[in-house]
Parts: C-alpha cells; sequence; structure tokens
C-alpha cells in the first residue's frame, strides 16, 4: 500500500512540475485573452537590448503605424529581458503612451536560457510580429525587421472581407 501511495503521490508530482513549466505568464494570459477580439491586433516581441528592435524604434515605422492604425490594439511584449517591460524605450520614440498600445513584459525564462514560445506559438527569433483578427492568426513575421509597407498591407488585408464566389477563374 505505501509503495502505491509513494508512486501515486511521484506522480503527481511530475504532473505538477510539469504544469508550472508550461504555465503561461500573466503577459501571456493578456495577450492570448485579447486576441480574442473581433478587432486587428498587432502582438510584437521584442527587446529593448536587441539591435533589430532598435533599428524598427529608430526608423519611425512602429509609430506611424500605431497612430495610423488606431483601430487597432498593438501589443508590445518585451521577452528574454529579465521581466523589464522596456517602456522608456518605447515611450522615447512616442509609443508607450498611445492609447491603442499595451506594454508587456514576459517575466522570463520559464524552461532553459529563454522561453521558446509564447501564447501557444513558437518563439526562436526576436523580433516577432504575428497580426491576429477574431483570435485567428492572419500573419506571422517570425524572422527579423519588419518592413512597414508590408505590415500596413496585412493590416489592411486582415481587415478587408474578400471571397472567391463569382470568381470567373474558379473552378467548376
Amino acid at each position: 500500500m505505501f509503495e502505491r501511495m509513494k508512486c501515486l503521490v511521484s506522480a503527481l508530482a511530475v504532473i505538477l512540475c510539469s504544469l508550472s513549466v508550461n504555465a503561461e505568464s500573466p503577459a501571456e494570459q493578456r495577450v492570448t485573452e485579447a486576441i480574442k477580439s473581433p478587432n486587428v491586433s498587432v502582438v510584437h516581441l521584442w527587446a529593448p537590448w536587441c539591435s533589430n528592435c532598435q533599428a524598427e524604434l529608430k526608423s519611425g515605422g512602429w509609430i506611424e503605424m500605431v497612430k495610423n492604425n488606431p483601430n487597432v490594439q498593438f501589443y508590445f511584449v518585451s521577452v528574454w529581458n529579465g521581466g523589464e517591460d522596456g517602456r522608456p524605450m518605447l515611450e522615447k520614440f512616442g509609443i508607450g503612451k498611445q492609447p491603442n498600445v499595451t506594454v508587456l513584459a514576459d517575466p522570463g525564462p520559464r524552461t532553459g536560457d529563454k522561453i521558446k514560445q509564447f501564447a501557444g506559438l513558437p518563439l526562436s527569433w526576436i523580433p516577432t510580429t504575428w497580426i491576429y483578427k477574431g483570435g485567428d492568426l492572419r500573419y506571422a513575421l517570425n524572422y527579423g525587421e519588419i518592413r512597414f509597407p508590408v505590415l500596413q498591407q496585412m493590416l489592411a488585408d486582415s481587415t478587408s472581407e474578400w471571397s472567391h464566389k463569382g470568381d470567373q477563374a474558379s473552378v467548376k
């Protein structure tokens, strides 16, 4: 009987340990809930120390995107940054206090050196930018700096309604 109880306790410990390792951070929970909105949401994973992230900010592209798209909610999530949100750098470039911007920080590694996923998607590089609408991932830009005209087109595409119904080229 004692051996069976010992096995059950060990199994429970393994389950609880795996749950705590894979548990979402508060930033992930907030983003996961927010992207369910029927509107377009942009999740930008970045860090203030990252030279690619700094280049995007210095170009003025992000503040222009935020200002030109007031109906889009932007989530700037600082990752791999010791739990710091990087707000001072965002504010330096006019981003942190915009009404359609939410600034969040992932608390840091939950396993290994860096988190390997965020909100259920793999994370291997920053900056990473994801576009959602109604809980659906529309675009994932996972490696490197954004080309802002391309991002603007993706936002426009994410808000447009389209269909192949009536398309002359459709297969019959």
